[in-house]
């Protein structure tokens, strides 16, 4: 049977990936990056995408959006069009702009899970070493813009990676630490109009990493605001606020983690995403990952199980959308 010939998207909040997939691997010289404002909805962009590649016919399409999948379809809370309506990415949709008959509409997360086994060993960095159970549950935990992780299944029906919106769970308190981190988060959430719930995504994300500083300066008594590039920035420099900051992150990610291998039992392995997980990746081991993982529990899984790998591969997303669509997934 000869490989199905589909269109891969990945729409983030500023740029749209698009690219050709022979079954389940992404043609690397077909990838387009588009900027979302200068279209007025996904299907504008699929289309230009059509002309520019002279593409007359398709076997599929699989679009993936940063946001939950409901009815079908994912609404881009942040992409307007031209009357103010955010963007909604649905197979009607996808089907015009690509005349595709077999289409699928996946959340970011998901086509990420979708990915795993198809991925470079060269983009893949082990950060935790430890056992794996091939074909066993794994886990894929994104660290970006947002913050949020899903378990993913192999089962003798195909690979299932439910929807999750764990980036807004409640960050772990563990500590008087924990809890003025916890409280001063939520003050300056209220300060600033938002809802004031610690969760998560606001220490863990690129906001998160922002907030950590602000809370380290508060309590070194020196107040001050860096944006999270402007933080790594001073981490590498040797800066004792900023190195604050970076343990703390590393130190919630590792709770985190270990709470989320608890509830899910990824035996296959815990695979983290994102911008974040990639700028953090070179300070996992001096603040102690690892050590902080690997804590002990009533029970001992945390001591001896699961290994912790970051994805270097900027196109994850696409593989993903192309190996779900080849494996005959819709929706």
């Amino acid at each position: 049977m000869p490989p199905i010939l589909a269109l891969v998207a990945d729409i983030g909040g500023t740029n749209t990936r698009v690219a050709l997939a022979d079954d389940a691997v992404v043609r690397q010289d077909s990838v387009a990056k588009f900027r979302n404002e200068d279209f007025t909805g996904i299907d504008a962009v699929l289309a230009s995408y059509m002309i520019q590649e002279k593409i007359t016919a398709l076997d599929g399409a699989c679009v993936a959006g940063a946001g939950p999948v409901q009815d079908g379809a994912v609404t881009m809370t942040n992409l307007f069009d031209e009357h103010g309506q955010p963007w909604i990415i649905d197979n009607a949709r996808v089907t015009r702009a690509t005349g595709a008959s077999h289409v699928a509409i996946l959340n970011d997360l998901q086509a990420q899970g979708q990915a795993l086994g198809h991925i470079a060993q060269q983009n893949l960095r082990r950060v935790i070493d430890g056992p794996t159970v091939p074909g066993a549950s794994m886990l894929v935990v994104g660290l970006g813009t947002g913050v949020n992780a899903a378990p993913v299944h192999n089962t003798p029906w195909g690979r299932m990676v439910p929807p999750s919106e764990c980036g807004h769970v409640n960050m772990p308190v563990r500590n008087g630490e924990d809890l003025a981190l916890a409280q001063f988060i939520e003050a300056r959430l209220a300060a600033s109009g938002d809802i004031p719930h610690a969760g998560v995504e606001e220490v863990l994300a690129g906001r998160g990493l922002v907030n950590l500083y602000a809370f380290a300066a508060h309590a070194a008594g020196k107040p001050a605001e860096l944006t999270s590039a402007q933080v790594l920035a001073a981490l590498d420099a040797g800066d004792a606020i900023a190195a604050h900051a970076a343990d703390l992150y590393v130190r919630i990610l590792a709770r985190t983690l270990g709470d989320l291998a608890l509830i899910h039992l990824p035996y296959d392995g815990i695979y983290l995403i994102g911008g974040m997980s990639r700028a953090m990746t070179p300070h996992f081991a001096t603040y102690g990952l690892e050590a902080a993982f690997r804590e002990e529990r009533r029970v001992d899984l945390l001591m001896k199980d699961f290994s912790v790998t970051v994805v270097e591969d900027d196109f994850a997303a696409l593989t993903g959308c192309a190996a779900y669509l080849a494996k005959g997934g819709r929706g």
